[in-house]
């Protein structure tokens, strides 16, 4: 691959999600001619559903505590924000005529908490700058000479370009696009791919038949998940979580899903440790519990004693031995710390999003792969993760940016060559 000097750039975007359109402006912004395939009708639609609720679109915190969401891919990750990172992706936002807000929780979203409006408005622009769109376009690898090859409802096309950016997606929510269909026309290829998993996703514990028929939809509030690392240390994440069918899902949960994922992956199962009662503590708990209750129940007592009712009442009941109901200090100590058994994640396509993916170590530092020179990377078929809260969304406008202008780069070095 490469170009002549004087010649436009022809850069081909596979993917139509927020990294893909990404590469697609910065490519077009540095002149070359943008070509954007996606197997959908139309682009973006994970995009306009993570904000059917309210679009998160990045995170205000600190930059040490918003580098430190990437864990161990901070490294790779970093560098990336440093170019385009929150700020910068508001001042982005606002110049499509979307301004942002930081609500309570310190997440950014638009004004208008929607994400059509921000979608039209960067499409219209898109369109403006001579990007082209061909939807209907699945992606199914290369052919003889080195070309895209794409199935359509009418035939199937062979397209040659410059350069490629792959913008795929991960493997959630397949219904909406992203159904890790690339990885075999990769893995065939040589190119290390780390195996997909579910990310920010729910998981299965097992409920008794009363439990689950009794409690299944409801919200468990006011509650902290304890974790404790390979080396003993606690680290406290307060939240709010829901009980689903088969086991737990939302909130909190996603929060520490990761860590949660690789133990059962490692273990069998993962025990995490809830607090009922987070503004108590131990010692008061065991006081208040301690006193008589007379002719009252023990729902009555917990109730009045610790605010323990409905969904936390029938967790402890879940849990807990009728023996350590008995005894206050006991009772006490598993309204603190009440052990759940975690058995398996929930199935990719129902988690929010992916880990694993193209692994940093099979790409550039401009997100080449560097088996397939001319082929750059981006957005969540990358192997990188990060809880919700405006982390993922952030990282995938970085990746996107990164590898358009990296196509851009490497195209016109290319071209010195040949001049």
């Amino acid at each position: 691959m490469g170009t002549n000097s004087g010649v436009q750039m022809k850069i081909a975007i596979v993917g139509g999600g927020p990294a893909g359109l990404m590469a697609a402006e910065a490519a077009s912004a540095a002149g070359a001619q943008v070509d954007l395939y996606d197997a959908m009708a139309s682009v973006g639609r994970k995009f306009l559903l993570a904000g059917k609720g309210g679009l998160n679109l990045t995170h205000s915190e600190p930059s040490e505590k918003f580098l430190s969401r990437y864990g161990s891919r901070r490294v790779q990750i970093e560098p990336l924000l440093a170019s385009f990172g929150p700020d910068a992706l508001r001042t982005w936002a606002r110049g499509l005529g979307i301004n942002t807000f930081v609500g309570s929780s310190g997440r950014v979203f638009p004004k208008d908490l929607k994400a059509a409006p921000l979608l039209r408005a960067w499409l219209r622009r898109l369109r403006q700058a001579g990007v082209r769109f061909h939807m209907r376009h699945r992606w199914s690898g290369w052919n003889e000479q080195g070309a895209l090859r794409f199935a359509t409802p009418e035939e199937d096309l062979s397209v040659q370009a410059d350069a490629v950016v792959l913008a795929l997606g991960g493997g959630s929510w397949p219904k909406l696009g992203s159904d890790g269909g690339w990885v075999p026309l990769l893995a065939e290829r040589g190119i290390h791919i780390a195996p997909l998993q579910s990310a920010n996703c729910g998981f299965d514990v097992g409920w008794s038949e009363h439990f689950r028929t009794k409690f299944a939809g409801h919200p468990v509030k006011s509650v902290a998940i304890v974790m404790r690392n390979d080396t003993g240390a606690e680290s406290w994440h307060p939240g709010e979580f829901v009980i689903t069918e088969t086991g737990v899902e939302g909130g909190v949960m996603y929060a520490v899903s990761a860590s949660l994922r690789d133990e059962i992956l490692a273990r069998g199962v993962a025990t995490l440790r809830l607090d009922l009662t987070p503004d108590r503590d131990v010692p008061r708990l065991t006081h208040d519990l301690s006193r008589p209750r007379g002719k009252r129940t023990m729902a009555t007592h917990l109730q009045r004693q610790a605010h323990i009712e409905g969904v936390k009442a029938g967790l402890l009941r879940e849990v807990v031995s009728k023996e350590d109901f008995a005894d206050p200090a006991r009772l006490a100590a598993a309204i603190k710390a009440l052990p759940l058994r975690l058995i398996a994640p929930r199935p990719l396509e129902e988690a929010i999003s992916t880990a694993g993916g193209v692994t940093f170590e099979a790409l550039n530092a401009r997100l080449m792969i560097r088996a397939l020179p001319g082929i750059f990377c981006a957005g969540e078929m990358l192997d990188w993760e990060a809880p919700t809260g405006g982390y993922l969304l952030t990282a995938c406008f970085a990746t996107g940016r990164a590898a358009g202008d990296g196509a851009v780069a490497w195209l016109k070095e290319s071209g010195r060559r040949e001049a």
